[in-house]
């Protein structure tokens, strides 16, 4: 399978997104991730480390691509329509890494329009949201309203989104500067974090 990741604009985790998810996928078949942001910020995090899946640029990737079954792509941020309607030609799934910020959905609706107009397949994947909390009074878990909020206005939209979230756990920004996914963070949350990433791994290949 080949997956792409794209973000309309910088520090939506774009990049750990596709780390983690070419972790998960790793585990299950030969993976690689190609780096083809000019930031280079996939292949910064794997200098620092080791990780378990080859990270390279776009230029020379061929013969990692020849041996893997899954290739995930860390496009360059900030792409036009037609960056986005190159990139959803050539992959089996676009993710599209948003936070839930207003603005941050406003400008997501903008342009999955285009998307939409190309009948592409994407899925839009909420990150940086703050976990969801127990109250006293309650017995569920409740997510937060801001969650809450912005999955209302996709689906009022009729955008295409992950039911799981990427919650705001501080090992999320600190594994990178040991080169390592968040499951091997020495931290309390980071089982809950690759959890997070876990539950997308699974919803992508469960269809």
């Amino acid at each position: 399978m080949d997956i792409s990741m794209a973000a309309l604009k910088g520090g939506v985790a774009k990049t750990t997104t596709a780390i983690h998810l070419a972790a998960f996928f790793h585990k299950h078949d030969e993976t690689v991730l190609i780096d083809s942001d000019k930031n280079e910020s996939a292949l910064t995090w794997a200098r620092l480390g080791s990780l378990p899946f080859p990270v390279c640029p776009l230029e020379g990737a061929t013969k990692y691509i020849r041996k893997a079954v899954h290739v995930i792509i860390d496009t360059q941020a900030r792409p036009t329509n037609s960056d986005l309607e190159a990139i959803a030609q050539g992959c089996d799934l676009l993710i599209l890494p948003t936070t839930p910020k207003a603005l941050d959905i406003d400008a997501l609706i903008k342009t999955t329009d285009v998307l939409k107009e190309l009948k592409a397949n994407f899925k839009v994947l909420l990150t940086m949201v703050p976990p969801p909390r127990r109250r006293p009074s309650m017995r569920k878990v409740q997510p937060h309203l801001k969650e809450e909020k912005a999955r209302f206005l996709l689906s009022q939209e009729e955008i295409p989104t992950f039911k799981g979230a990427i919650y705001q756990y501080t090992a999320f920004e600190r594994s990178p500067l040991m080169g390592v996914t968040v499951d091997q963070y020495p931290d309390k949350y980071a089982k809950r974090a690759w959890d997070c990433y876990q539950k997308i791994g699974e919803e992508i290949l469960n269809g």
